[in-house]
Protein backbone atom coordinates (compact mmCIF):
# COMPACT_ATOMS: atom_id res chain seq x y z
CA UNK A 1 0.00 0.00 0.00
CA UNK A 2 1.43 3.40 -1.06
CA UNK A 3 1.83 5.42 2.07
CA UNK A 4 -0.10 8.67 1.84
CA UNK A 5 2.57 11.21 2.83
CA UNK A 6 2.15 12.70 -0.42
CA UNK A 7 -1.64 13.59 0.12
CA UNK A 8 -0.63 17.13 1.06
CA UNK A 9 1.52 19.11 3.44
CA UNK A 10 0.22 17.69 6.82
CA UNK A 11 -0.69 14.21 5.54
CA UNK A 12 -4.22 14.99 7.64
CA UNK A 13 -7.83 15.12 6.67
CA UNK A 14 -10.38 16.13 9.63
CA UNK A 15 -9.77 14.76 12.55
CA UNK A 16 -7.55 12.00 11.04
CA UNK A 17 -3.83 10.92 10.17
CA UNK A 18 -3.47 9.63 7.06
CA UNK A 19 -1.54 5.92 6.68
CA UNK A 20 -1.65 4.57 3.50
CA UNK A 21 -4.17 5.05 0.44
CA UNK A 22 -6.28 2.02 -0.80
CA UNK A 23 -6.46 3.18 -4.29
CA UNK A 24 -3.15 2.49 -6.24
CA UNK A 25 -1.86 6.01 -7.36
CA UNK A 26 -3.54 7.43 -11.69
CA UNK A 27 -6.76 4.76 -10.60
CA UNK A 28 -9.15 6.01 -13.25
CA UNK A 29 -12.76 7.06 -12.28
CA UNK A 30 -12.70 7.19 -9.40
CA UNK A 31 -15.95 8.20 -7.13
CA UNK A 32 -14.29 8.78 -3.91
CA UNK A 33 -10.27 8.46 -2.89
CA UNK A 34 -9.55 6.10 -0.01
CA UNK A 35 -7.41 5.98 2.64
CA UNK A 36 -6.59 4.27 5.88
CA UNK A 37 -6.34 6.39 8.88
CA UNK A 38 -6.05 6.89 12.10
CA UNK A 39 -8.31 8.88 14.91
CA UNK A 40 -7.12 10.88 18.06
CA UNK A 41 -8.12 7.80 19.82
CA UNK A 42 -6.35 5.34 18.14
CA UNK A 43 -9.28 3.94 16.38
CA UNK A 44 -8.23 2.74 12.57
CA UNK A 45 -11.10 3.71 9.77
CA UNK A 46 -11.28 3.54 6.22
CA UNK A 47 -11.83 7.35 5.63
CA UNK A 48 -13.74 7.95 1.94
CA UNK A 49 -13.15 11.78 0.74
CA UNK A 50 -14.86 13.52 -1.90
CA UNK A 51 -13.13 13.81 -5.27
CA UNK A 52 -11.23 17.26 -6.42
CA UNK A 53 -14.12 18.47 -8.49
CA UNK A 54 -17.13 17.11 -6.98
CA UNK A 55 -19.85 19.15 -5.22
CA UNK A 56 -18.64 18.59 -1.22
CA UNK A 57 -21.69 19.23 -0.10
CA UNK A 58 -23.37 16.91 -1.73
CA UNK A 59 -20.86 14.11 -1.07
CA UNK A 60 -21.39 14.98 2.68
CA UNK A 61 -24.79 15.13 2.51
CA UNK A 62 -24.90 11.55 0.29
CA UNK A 63 -22.49 10.16 3.11
CA UNK A 64 -25.36 11.35 6.37
CA UNK A 65 -28.13 10.00 4.19
CA UNK A 66 -25.90 6.27 4.42
CA UNK A 67 -25.85 6.54 8.31
CA UNK A 68 -29.30 5.93 8.50
CA UNK A 69 -29.19 3.16 5.50
CA UNK A 70 -29.45 -0.53 7.51
CA UNK A 71 -28.68 -2.59 4.22
CA UNK A 72 -26.90 -5.30 4.15
CA UNK A 73 -23.31 -5.80 2.09
CA UNK A 74 -23.13 -1.32 2.00
CA UNK A 75 -20.29 0.18 3.58
CA UNK A 76 -21.33 1.54 6.83
CA UNK A 77 -21.05 4.69 7.14
CA UNK A 78 -19.43 6.27 10.71
CA UNK A 79 -18.55 10.23 11.27
CA UNK A 80 -18.97 12.71 8.83
CA UNK A 81 -17.23 16.05 7.91
CA UNK A 82 -19.03 19.25 9.49
CA UNK A 83 -20.21 22.07 7.41
CA UNK A 84 -17.27 24.43 8.05
CA UNK A 85 -14.53 21.90 6.49
CA UNK A 86 -12.31 22.43 3.81
CA UNK A 87 -12.83 18.39 2.46
CA UNK A 88 -15.78 16.77 2.95
CA UNK A 89 -15.02 12.82 4.38
CA UNK A 90 -16.90 10.26 5.84
CA UNK A 91 -15.31 7.44 7.92
CA UNK A 92 -16.43 3.50 8.50
CA UNK A 93 -14.81 0.98 10.45
CA UNK A 94 -11.82 -0.54 9.06
CA UNK A 95 -11.29 -3.97 7.77
CA UNK A 96 -8.57 -5.39 5.38
CA UNK A 97 -10.05 -4.42 1.69
CA UNK A 98 -9.22 -4.73 -1.84
CA UNK A 99 -10.98 -2.05 -4.38
CA UNK A 100 -12.22 -4.26 -6.75
CA UNK A 101 -9.85 -3.49 -9.91
CA UNK A 102 -7.22 -3.86 -7.41
CA UNK A 103 -8.55 -7.74 -6.84
CA UNK A 104 -8.47 -8.23 -10.27
CA UNK A 105 -4.69 -6.94 -10.57
CA UNK A 106 -3.81 -9.07 -8.04
CA UNK A 107 -5.18 -12.19 -9.28
CA UNK A 108 -4.23 -11.29 -12.78
CA UNK A 109 -7.17 -11.55 -14.46
CA UNK A 110 -11.11 -11.85 -14.35
CA UNK A 111 -11.91 -13.57 -11.37
CA UNK A 112 -13.74 -17.11 -10.90
CA UNK A 113 -17.19 -17.43 -11.38
CA UNK A 114 -17.68 -18.26 -8.67
CA UNK A 115 -16.74 -15.55 -7.15
CA UNK A 116 -18.38 -13.26 -9.51
CA UNK A 117 -21.63 -14.72 -8.29
CA UNK A 118 -21.21 -14.50 -4.71
CA UNK A 119 -20.11 -10.13 -5.25
CA UNK A 120 -23.05 -10.42 -7.62
CA UNK A 121 -25.80 -11.83 -4.69
CA UNK A 122 -24.46 -9.85 -2.03
CA UNK A 123 -24.49 -6.68 -4.01
CA UNK A 124 -28.03 -7.55 -5.26
CA UNK A 125 -29.04 -8.56 -1.73
CA UNK A 126 -27.94 -4.87 -0.48
CA UNK A 127 -29.92 -2.92 -3.07
CA UNK A 128 -33.31 -4.75 -2.76
CA UNK A 129 -32.81 -4.22 0.55
CA UNK A 130 -32.06 -0.22 -0.31
CA UNK A 131 -34.52 -0.07 -3.24
CA UNK A 132 -37.51 -1.24 -0.70
CA UNK A 133 -37.06 1.84 1.56
CA UNK A 134 -36.84 3.95 -1.22
CA UNK A 135 -33.19 4.58 -1.23
CA UNK A 136 -31.18 4.46 -4.69
CA UNK A 137 -27.46 4.19 -4.12
CA UNK A 138 -26.22 6.11 -7.17
CA UNK A 139 -22.54 5.46 -6.86
CA UNK A 140 -21.91 1.61 -8.19
CA UNK A 141 -19.20 1.16 -10.12
CA UNK A 142 -16.10 -1.42 -9.71
CA UNK A 143 -14.11 1.02 -7.96
CA UNK A 144 -17.04 1.21 -5.47
CA UNK A 145 -16.99 -2.20 -4.28
CA UNK A 146 -14.17 -3.29 -1.81
CA UNK A 147 -13.50 -7.43 -1.42
CA UNK A 148 -13.21 -8.18 2.46
CA UNK A 149 -12.87 -12.30 3.72
CA UNK A 150 -16.30 -12.08 4.74
CA UNK A 151 -18.37 -10.61 1.42
CA UNK A 152 -17.93 -7.69 -0.55
CA UNK A 153 -18.56 -4.11 0.85
CA UNK A 154 -20.04 -1.49 -1.69
CA UNK A 155 -19.11 2.44 -0.78
CA UNK A 156 -19.06 5.38 -2.57
CA UNK A 157 -22.15 6.58 -1.52
CA UNK A 158 -24.19 8.72 -4.04
CA UNK A 159 -21.30 9.20 -6.25
CA UNK A 160 -23.65 10.25 -9.42
CA UNK A 161 -25.59 13.01 -7.52
CA UNK A 162 -22.12 14.38 -5.79
CA UNK A 163 -20.59 14.55 -9.21
CA UNK A 164 -23.72 16.36 -10.95
CA UNK A 165 -27.27 17.95 -9.93
CA UNK A 166 -30.16 16.24 -11.77
CA UNK A 167 -30.93 17.80 -15.38
CA UNK A 168 -27.09 18.30 -15.97
CA UNK A 169 -25.60 15.38 -18.61
CA UNK A 170 -22.92 13.46 -16.50
CA UNK A 171 -20.91 12.03 -19.02
CA UNK A 172 -17.33 13.05 -18.58
CA UNK A 173 -17.92 14.44 -15.07
CA UNK A 174 -14.69 13.50 -12.05
CA UNK A 175 -15.28 10.29 -10.92
CA UNK A 176 -17.92 8.72 -12.82
CA UNK A 177 -17.16 5.33 -14.59
CA UNK A 178 -18.61 5.74 -18.16
CA UNK A 179 -19.57 2.41 -18.38
CA UNK A 180 -21.17 1.94 -14.96
CA UNK A 181 -23.17 4.96 -15.53
CA UNK A 182 -27.07 4.35 -16.98
CA UNK A 183 -27.70 6.01 -19.90
CA UNK A 184 -30.75 7.60 -18.28
CA UNK A 185 -28.28 9.20 -15.55
CA UNK A 186 -25.77 10.20 -18.11
CA UNK A 187 -28.37 12.92 -19.33
CA UNK A 188 -29.07 13.84 -16.12
CA UNK A 189 -32.02 11.88 -15.43
CA UNK A 190 -32.74 11.56 -11.56
CA UNK A 191 -31.23 8.28 -10.18
CA UNK A 192 -34.09 5.56 -9.95
CA UNK A 193 -33.57 1.65 -8.67
CA UNK A 194 -33.07 0.53 -12.64
CA UNK A 195 -29.37 2.73 -12.55
CA UNK A 196 -28.62 0.48 -9.92
CA UNK A 197 -29.53 -2.08 -11.54
CA UNK A 198 -27.24 -1.32 -14.54
CA UNK A 199 -24.44 -0.26 -12.96
CA UNK A 200 -24.52 -3.77 -11.00
CA UNK A 201 -24.31 -5.25 -14.75
CA UNK A 202 -21.88 -2.99 -15.37
CA UNK A 203 -19.58 -4.67 -11.98
CA UNK A 204 -20.31 -7.98 -12.94
CA UNK A 205 -19.30 -8.29 -16.35
CA UNK A 206 -16.14 -5.86 -15.34
CA UNK A 207 -15.50 -8.60 -12.45
CA UNK A 208 -16.03 -11.62 -15.51
CA UNK A 209 -14.31 -10.22 -18.11
CA UNK A 210 -12.17 -7.28 -16.71
CA UNK A 211 -14.19 -4.52 -18.45
CA UNK A 212 -17.53 -2.92 -18.20
CA UNK A 213 -19.02 -3.21 -21.83
CA UNK A 214 -18.43 -6.61 -22.76
CA UNK A 215 -19.35 -8.61 -25.51
CA UNK A 216 -21.99 -11.21 -24.76
CA UNK A 217 -19.73 -14.16 -25.78
CA UNK A 218 -17.29 -13.21 -23.34
CA UNK A 219 -19.39 -13.59 -20.36
CA UNK A 220 -19.82 -16.83 -18.72
CA UNK A 221 -22.57 -18.69 -20.00
CA UNK A 222 -24.12 -19.66 -16.65
CA UNK A 223 -24.27 -15.56 -15.99
CA UNK A 224 -24.66 -14.41 -19.26
CA UNK A 225 -28.53 -13.95 -19.06
CA UNK A 226 -28.70 -11.93 -15.84
CA UNK A 227 -25.43 -9.56 -16.69
CA UNK A 228 -27.11 -8.59 -20.15
CA UNK A 229 -30.32 -8.70 -18.86
CA UNK A 230 -28.81 -5.92 -16.15
CA UNK A 231 -26.92 -3.72 -19.34
CA UNK A 232 -30.62 -3.30 -21.55
CA UNK A 233 -30.62 0.47 -22.40
CA UNK A 234 -34.25 0.87 -21.83
CA UNK A 235 -34.57 0.99 -17.52
CA UNK A 236 -38.12 -0.38 -17.84
CA UNK A 237 -36.70 -3.99 -18.94
CA UNK A 238 -34.32 -4.70 -16.20
CA UNK A 239 -35.12 -6.95 -13.36
CA UNK A 240 -35.15 -5.85 -10.10
CA UNK A 241 -32.38 -5.88 -7.97
CA UNK A 242 -34.42 -8.71 -5.83
CA UNK A 243 -35.70 -10.51 -9.01
CA UNK A 244 -31.82 -10.72 -9.86
CA UNK A 245 -31.08 -12.82 -6.38
CA UNK A 246 -32.17 -16.23 -7.70
CA UNK A 247 -30.53 -16.14 -11.20
CA UNK A 248 -27.23 -15.11 -8.78
CA UNK A 249 -27.82 -17.18 -5.80
CA UNK A 250 -30.31 -19.98 -6.89
CA UNK A 251 -31.29 -22.25 -3.79
CA UNK A 252 -30.27 -25.59 -3.43
CA UNK A 253 -31.76 -28.52 -3.71
CA UNK A 254 -34.34 -29.08 -0.16
CA UNK A 255 -32.87 -25.82 1.11
CA UNK A 256 -34.68 -24.79 4.20
CA UNK A 257 -33.34 -20.97 3.13
CA UNK A 258 -34.39 -18.65 0.62
CA UNK A 259 -31.55 -17.46 -1.71
CA UNK A 260 -28.98 -15.91 0.01
CA UNK A 261 -25.63 -14.01 -0.31
CA UNK A 262 -24.61 -15.98 2.22
CA UNK A 263 -24.66 -19.39 0.95
CA UNK A 264 -21.99 -18.43 -1.55
CA UNK A 265 -19.29 -16.53 0.86
CA UNK A 266 -18.32 -19.84 2.32
CA UNK A 267 -14.05 -19.83 3.12
CA UNK A 268 -13.13 -20.31 -0.27
CA UNK A 269 -15.30 -17.81 -2.26
CA UNK A 270 -12.25 -15.59 -3.16
CA UNK A 271 -9.11 -16.35 -5.08
CA UNK A 272 -5.84 -17.82 -3.31
CA UNK A 273 -4.06 -14.52 -4.30
CA UNK A 274 -6.41 -12.03 -2.87
CA UNK A 275 -6.87 -13.85 0.18
CA UNK A 276 -3.21 -13.12 0.26
CA UNK A 277 -3.17 -9.92 -0.86
CA UNK A 278 -5.76 -9.18 2.70
CA UNK A 279 -3.38 -10.80 4.93
CA UNK A 280 -0.50 -9.08 3.46
CA UNK A 281 -2.07 -5.60 3.48
CA UNK A 282 -3.04 -6.73 7.20
CA UNK A 283 -0.06 -7.42 8.39
CA UNK A 284 1.49 -4.07 6.71
CA UNK A 285 -1.08 -2.26 8.68
CA UNK A 286 0.15 -3.88 11.84
CA UNK A 287 3.64 -3.04 11.06
CA UNK A 288 2.51 1.25 11.16
CA UNK A 289 0.87 0.80 14.18
CA UNK A 290 4.23 -0.58 16.06
CA UNK A 291 6.74 1.58 14.15
CA UNK A 292 8.10 3.75 17.11
CA UNK A 293 7.14 7.34 16.56
CA UNK A 294 9.71 9.90 16.97
CA UNK A 295 8.25 12.43 18.37
CA UNK A 296 6.47 10.24 21.34
CA UNK A 297 8.94 10.78 24.30
CA UNK A 298 9.16 14.56 23.92
CA UNK A 299 4.94 14.54 23.56
CA UNK A 300 6.03 11.96 26.59
CA UNK A 301 7.97 15.09 28.65
CA UNK A 302 5.96 17.87 27.73
CA UNK A 303 2.50 16.00 28.98
CA UNK A 304 4.74 15.51 32.39
CA UNK A 305 3.63 17.89 35.82
CA UNK A 306 6.49 21.00 36.28
CA UNK A 307 7.26 21.00 39.59
CA UNK A 308 10.19 22.35 41.93
CA UNK A 309 13.00 20.11 42.60
CA UNK A 310 14.09 19.67 46.11
CA UNK A 311 16.63 21.22 47.50
CA UNK A 312 20.11 18.84 47.85
CA UNK A 313 20.35 17.37 51.42
CA UNK A 314 22.95 18.61 54.05
CA UNK A 315 25.88 16.81 54.48
CA UNK A 316 26.20 14.94 57.08
CA UNK A 317 28.04 15.94 60.03
CA UNK A 318 31.90 14.88 60.85
CA UNK A 319 31.95 12.94 64.31
CA UNK A 320 33.86 14.59 67.04
CA UNK A 321 37.69 14.23 67.37
CA UNK A 322 39.31 14.73 70.54
CA UNK A 323 42.78 14.86 68.97
CA UNK A 324 42.06 17.98 67.01
CA UNK A 325 41.13 20.12 70.65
Amino acid sequence: MEQARAHGASGRVGPYRLITRLDPPGSPALPCRRFVARGGGGETVLLSVAPPGGDPVAFAAEAEAAQRLPAPWFEPVGRVSGAGERQAWYASPFRPALPLPVALAVHGGPLPEATVRAIGAALAEGLAAAHAQGVTHAGISPSAVLLTADGPRLGCHGAVRAAGPDGVPRTGLPGLDPGALAPEQATGGRPRPPGDVFALGAVLAYAATGHTVPEGAELPPALRAAVLSCLTRDPAHRPTAAALLPALAPPAPHATVLNSAASLLAPGWLPGRVVAALARQSAELLAAETEPDPHAEARHRAALPTTTAPAPAPAPAQPHDPRRT
